[in-house]
């Protein structure tokens, strides 16, 4: 099951920039534990289904898991030996933009270690170096 936008306004989108920090998304706000994005990047459908499909298996239908980011953002890629120009490729993939700060993934009903362990072996499969974080109280 491959994340992506079932319809959107434009097929293609230009780079864009992912200059700054996260402007939201920062605080673990469903579960009790989260993986926060210290690096700027893209972060595409796959990795994030990957990331999912490594946190549920560790946990083993025990736990929550949510996922605070979603691929919006289609990249284009022209194909493989062809000669520049003739227009922008057809949209290859989708990613999510991550700026630092961006919690990423949030986990719930399991031990602190439980989750430490589970997001370290999720963080592995992305492209950007993460930190474990708690809730912290909202007073």
């Amino acid at each position: 099951m491959s994340m992506m936008p079932t319809r959107t306004k434009h097929r293609k989108q230009q780079k864009g920039s992912t200059k700054g920090l996260s402007k939201g998304g920062s605080l673990v706000s469903f579960g009790d534990f989260g993986m926060q994005a210290l690096d700027r990047g893209w972060i595409t459908n796959r990795q994030i289904e990957a990331c999912r499909v490594t946190i549920n298996r560790y946990f083993s239908r025990k736990g929550k898991v949510w996922i605070r980011i979603f691929p919006d953002k289609p990249v284009s890629k022209k194909p493989a030996e062809t000669r520049m120009g003739k227009g922008k490729g057809s949209p290859d993939h989708w990613v999510a933009v991550i700026r630092p700060g961006r919690v990423m993934f949030e986990v719930g009903n399991v031990t602190r270690e439980e989750a430490q362990h589970a997001l370290r072996l999720a963080a592995a499969k992305l492209p950007i170096r993460t930190r474990f974080v708690e809730r912290m109280e909202q007073v």
